[in-house]
């Protein structure tokens, strides 16, 4: 906007567009605006003027230009809030909070839009503005009608669901960079929401217990759940998805799929374990999935709504209130140790030519030992103490 250093042009020769309502006298070309509240053509009306203002003259031509497209498009808040149409509507709708928008116009559309509408109200349309980027194909190019190479959404909804589409979409998209669609990558996006399906029929195996004493490996995951929480949270308020989406999809499969769920699997079947150390399981994992759930909820709502309806309630998910931070004990410094052994304890037995459900003896480090009740029967250690 900076870089703005001419008047608006708001003429343009063009055929097709709205009408300039502007008659000119004949004699001294003086300029004559008609009364408002009606809609003007003036290369093919007559004026509604009888004479003119200066000389007298009852000879005019009407304008040929038209608007530039951006003047109609700069008073779209005003049009949807019934500007001098609905007085209380408008007051109810104007301004607005939000306006979403690419990048390619912020100099026309976004810039005119605030210009006109304070000269018109005296108040900015809106309070904030969410600046996308452009939308290429998947060789990097801008997608356009003249270039043939727009991705039509609807066929790739007819595969792969809504779903799948809007968590893409927020996955992929950052504020203000440009992203690449492809066929491809949509279809990657559904192994995620499959993954969550998996999940979630897991852990539907379990009744849903009163919250119980948790474990070290309870309190980690939960710990790791708050952060999430947090991140989400802030993606959120900043209109930013990509960062609620990226951060539900990390924690769900590389966390709590692959190391939760993997590490108390003996302690929810109760192999070995206290009625209450089972119960502490089984809490825990219906707590993350539920919180997970919810925060998915504005990305992917089919799915999420169906899988908390089926799990939790018969209302529906979208009457929750957002997850907020609960300010748990932080066990982060855990997180990378626990990821590195149980990868260690794998490659080990991948290295033996070992089942993943067959014994292997190997120490488990002093720092994990607090987790070791859980550790022991997940990889089948032996010889510890």
């Amino acid at each position: 906007l900076d870089s703005i250093s001419i008047d608006w042009p708001i003429s343009r020769r063009r055929f097709y567009g709205t009408e300039i309502p502007i008659w000119y006298c004949g004699n001294c070309a003086e300029p004559h605006v008609p009364e408002p509240g009606k809609y003007y053509k003036p290369w093919a009306q007559k004026a509604p003027f009888e004479k003119c203002t200066k000389c007298d003259s009852k000879e005019f031509v009407g304008e040929t230009r038209t608007f530039d497209t951006w003047m109609d498009s700069s008073v779209s808040p005003l049009f949807i809030s019934k500007y001098n149409k609905d007085s209380e509507f408008f007051k109810k709708t104007y301004p607005a909070t939000l306006r979403p928008q690419a990048k390619d116009i912020v100099r026309t559309w976004l810039y005119y839009t605030i210009l006109r509408c304070e000269q018109l109200t005296g108040a900015s349309p809106w309070s904030e503005a969410w600046i996308m980027g452009y939308g290429l194909d998947e060789k990097g190019m801008k997608m356009s009608k003249s270039k043939g190479n727009a991705v039509d959404p609807l066929p790739i909804i007819e595969k792969f669901g809504a779903d799948t589409f809007r968590f893409w979409s927020a996955s992929e998209i950052n504020h203000g960079y440009d992203f690449r669609c492809s066929e491809q990558k949509i279809e990657a996006t559904k192994k995620f929401l499959s993954k969550l399906w998996n999940v979630s029929r897991f852990i539907s195996s379990y009744p849903i217990v009163d919250k119980s004493e948790t474990t070290m490996t309870d309190k980690w995951i939960l710990s790791e759940l708050d952060r999430v929480v947090t991140e989400c949270q802030k993606g959120f308020s900043e209109y930013n998805f990509f960062v609620p989406a990226i951060a539900i999809r990390e924690f769900t499969w590389n966390l709590f799929a692959a190391h939760y769920i993997e590490m108390v699997k003996a302690r929810a079947y109760g192999e070995g374990f206290t009625d209450e150390e089972k119960n502490a399981a089984v809490y825990t994992l219906h707590k993350v999935l539920s919180t997970i759930l919810v925060l998915l909820a504005p990305i992917s709502p089919f799915s999420t709504d169906y899988l908390w309806q089926e799990l939790y309630s018969k209302e529906t998910i979208h009457k929750q209130r957002h997850p907020k931070p609960e300010n748990v004990q932080d066990m982060k410094q855990f997180t990378k140790e626990i990821e590195e052994f149980n990868s260690k304890v794998w490659n080990e037995k991948k290295s033996k030519g070992l089942s993943l459900k067959d014994p292997i003896a190997i120490e488990i480090p002093e720092s994990l030992k607090q987790f070791a009740k859980d550790l022991i029967p997940m990889h089948k250690i032996q010889n510890q103490d």
